[in-house]
């Protein structure tokens, strides 16, 4: 019998809105900064949400990645990176994209049969382009604007118009209807383990580097955003235009490596859009 108990991610996602749209409503931030009004608020978060990681996300997904085999951590990540393409192909028909959206359908057929539910990655060696699409890039697509930035507990960086859209993503991602829940549970912590250990390289680079970590990491959000929406090539009218989205810190900002870029070319004619 199914069960209707909810998993714990979910639970944590839920909580994580609410404080946030608790704190945005009742104006607990104010910041000279157009794209971060909300700063105060956002900053507490990151400090939240750093802490979390240094105590808890950074040890285990180290320990993971020392002790995993290779072959298993590149299965686990081909198995929920094939989940993702189903979500990815829906978003690029949604965007007109019909080309890619095809491409992703087929990436979906191909890895799950051939590729043993997705553990290997028979499509990307047969040349078909992964992507990397979600509802937030779609509602840019078609001219809805990001909003300010917003930290979200526990999640990470978002903007307004990213936040509204995580509830679909949610309804997208075909791993949240596994059942038992406990195995969709267990699944859901390998996955943001596996996904923690990708980026370790990264994220200590990151410490390095920046001044100002929380900045940099805001800017280069930001940044890596309006390039995803635009496949790449933004053009010069909504760089300047955008005055949202566009890094207005001095500090050097570089794409976050959270996701691998879409490959895809940008179509040659798209619908205006403001990011």
């Amino acid at each position: 019998m199914k069960s209707n108990k909810m998993s714990t991610l979910p639970r944590l996602s839920g909580l994580a809105l609410a404080v946030t749209a608790c704190a945005v409503l009742s104006g607990c931030a104010t910041s000279a900064n157009p794209q971060d009004p909300f700063e105060k608020f956002n900053r507490a978060s990151f400090a939240f949400n750093d802490t979390v990681d240094r105590t808890v996300l950074k040890p285990v997904a180290t320990g993971y990645k020392n002790v995993t085999p290779g072959f298993v951590q590149t299965g686990v990540g081909n198995f929920f990176g094939n989940l993702s393409d189903a979500w990815s192909a829906v978003n690029n028909l949604l965007q007109g994209k019909g080309e890619a959206g095809m491409t992703d359908v087929t990436r979906v057929a191909l890895n799950s049969t051939f590729g043993i539910l997705g553990l290997l990655d028979i499509a990307s060696e047969a040349g078909l382009q992964k992507h990397n699409e979600d509802f937030g890039q779609t509602l840019g697509y078609w001219g809805v604007p990001s909003g300010p930035f917003l930290m979200l507990p526990l999640l990470g960086p978002s903007t307004i118009r990213d936040t509204s859209a995580l509830p679909a993503d949610r309804w997208g991602d075909p791993w949240k209807y596994k059942d038992p829940h406990n195995w969709r549970n267990i699944g859901s912590g390998v996955r943001v383990i596996d996904q923690r250990a990708s980026l370790l390289d990264a994220s200590n680079l990151l410490e390095e580097a920046a001044l100002d970590r929380y900045e940099f990491l805001r800017d280069g959000y930001l940044q890596r955003r309006q390039s995803q929406v635009y496949d790449g090539n933004v053009p010069r009218a909504a760089a300047e235009d955008d005055g949202d989205d566009a890094p207005t810190s001095s500090s050097q900002v570089v794409p976050l490596p959270a996701s691998p870029a879409p490959a895809e070319p940008a179509a040659a004619e798209t619908p205006a859009k403001t990011q």
